[in-house]
């Protein structure tokens, strides 16, 4: 497993040369109780694969998805997850605390 972000970012570069369309996804804000800090990073292809966290584990299927909308848009999205957003807790931000990321696509 790859948890450094200089090896994820690596990844995404070697992805994109590979012909992929990848998008990153980083942790711009937090408050409260928040499972990873600013600056943690998720990468996404465009079949799906992705590494890194920036949730921990609880929030990152949904950002998959929306990620898959940015490499297709190439329109960036900032997402908010917290346990007052009921989508939150759909998907199992359930922490306490709130998270903002920023989704783009690289390249």
């Amino acid at each position: 497993m790859l948890d450094r972000n200089e090896d994820i970012l690596k990844a995404a570069e070697d992805w994109h040369r590979g012909g992929h369309g990848v998008a990153l996804a980083t942790v711009v804000e937090t408050w409260g109780s928040a499972p990873r800090p600013v600056g943690s990073n998720l990468v996404i292809n465009d079949e799906g694969t992705f590494l890194g966290s920036v949730s921990g584990g609880c929030v990152e299927g949904a950002v998959v998805t929306e990620a898959l909308d940015v490499i297709s848009s190439g329109q960036p999205k900032m997402l908010e997850f917290g346990v007052a957003d009921e989508t939150a807790w759909n998907v199992g931000l359930s922490c306490g605390g709130t998270i903002r990321v920023f989704v783009e696509k690289v390249g």
